[in-house]
């Protein structure tokens, strides 16, 4: 076998898909199908039983998974010291993040980053189901590392590194007969119509939760892709918000509200997966998010 045989195989593995895997890895499926069978014959097994509607591992693909993946971390490794001694850290990240994340500047962060290290190369991608499909994306193999935000009972499988942690706040009509107020319970938000981002972001999943510990499930009327659109909505008299209080001041025909009686918060994290140590590259951007969170860091 050779590696790029078990790479191939890895790709099909995580994505159950032929096709899928050939687009993660730029190549035709044929290619990756030839692929896969070379290494079946050299084994002398079947690795995935495949029909006309579906891919999954065989008894034997399960035991070869984990070896697999070990194989090539061992070398990416040595193949990242040899080429570091001789030239400088190369290699390459995937970094999933939320959109528009203002809590950190992503753009000069990875900046920075670049300058530093400008072999390596560093591709950035967006979930469309927020913190909760980045997450499971970090999983998978699909992502290196990933900035999101989810409760700790839902980062299982992953190493996680807290960044920032801010409140939430509710956002109403200024003609809301609730605007003149400095603060307000969650309860008495009890029955209102809500603006709110897609089920699977991080923020949605706490304020959910929160609302139905209390025995008042919410409506939502409005869901919009970006927390940055929320006030609009509220303005226009669509519904109220409850989001992290996330640069969110000053709107003009909106009144922001602190929670009161409540611990709601939301924490910004870094994530890689648990139980594999991550490559020189990624261990260099998690060191540089690390001094950036300190008070003097320049990126957040």
């Amino acid at each position: 076998m050779d590696s790029r045989q078990l790479e191939y195989f890895v790709a099909v593995a995580e994505e159950l898909s032929f096709t899928r895997a050939a687009h993660r890895l730029f190549t035709v499926q044929s290619t990756v199908s030839a692929a896969v069978r070379a290494l079946e014959t050299d084994l002398k097994t079947t690795l995935f039983d495949r029909s006309t509607r579906r891919v999954v591992l065989s008894a034997a693909g399960q035991a070869l998974l984990p070896e697999a993946k070990a194989a090539l971390e061992a070398l990416d490794r040595a193949r990242a010291a040899v080429e570091e001694a001789s030239s400088g850290l190369r290699g390459s990240i995937r970094i999933g993040t939320l959109a528009r994340l203002s809590l950190v500047n992503m753009a000069e962060l990875l900046g920075a980053f670049h300058r530093k290290y400008p072999l390596v190369e560093v591709q950035v991608a967006t979930s469309p189901t927020g913190s909760t499909g980045l997450a499971d994306d970090v999983r998978h193999g699909r992502l290196d590392i990933a900035l999101l935000g989810l409760p700790r009972p839902e980062l299982s499988g992953l190493e996680v590194r807290d960044i920032a942690t801010v409140p939430f706040v509710a956002l109403v009509p200024s003609s809301h007969p609730l605007a003149e107020r400095a603060g307000i319970g969650l309860d008495e938000l009890a029955g209102e119509r809500f603006v709110d981002m897609p089920a699977g972001f991080g923020n949605r999943k706490m304020v959910d939760r929160a609302f139905d510990t209390i025995g008042t499930p919410r409506r939502i009327q409005v869901e919009v892709p970006e927390l940055t659109t929320i006030p609009d909505y509220v303005r226009a008299g669509l519904g109220v918000g409850v989001v992290p209080d996330l640069e969110l001041a000053a709107e003009p025909g909106v009144a922001k509200l602190s929670i009161t009686g409540s611990e709601l918060t939301w924490t910004l994290s870094v994530v890689t997966i648990a139980g594999r140590r991550p490559s020189r590259a990624v261990t260099a951007l998690l060191d540089l998010i690390g001094d950036s969170t300190r008070p003097e860091g320049p990126y957040f």
